[in-house]
Formats: structure tokens, C-alpha cells, sequence
């Protein structure tokens, strides 16, 4: 994996971190997690195509 794809995975991680520290103290938000997983899809999809070549 190249630094790019490395800092992407820990920054979704990273968020993950925060979302559930966020719902745990705050309460749950749909947007949070909405977003928190469409960064997951997107991280996902740049290692399947860093890996594919």
C-alpha cells in the first residue's frame, strides 16, 4: 500500500473513532454514520484499485 491509501485508512479509523465517542456521549446521528460509511465505500474502493494494479 502506498502513504496515500495508508493515511486514508486511518483517517476512516480515525472517524471511526469519533463517530462512536460522538454517539456514545451525545447520541446516535444517521448523518454521522451516513457519511462515516460512505467514507468507508470510498476507502474500500481506492485499496481495491491500488491492489488491482
Amino acid at each position: 500500500m502506498s502513504g496515500s491509501t495508508k493515511t486514508m485508512g486511518a483517517l476512516t479509523v480515525g472517524s471511526l473513532v469519533v463517530v462512536t465517542a460522538y454517539s456514545a456521549a451525545l447520541g446516535s446521528s444517521g448523518w454521522l454514520w451516513f457519511g462515516w460509511i460512505v467514507l468507508l465505500m470510498v476507502t474500500v474502493g481506492v485499496i481495491a484499485s491500488r491492489s488491482g494494479t
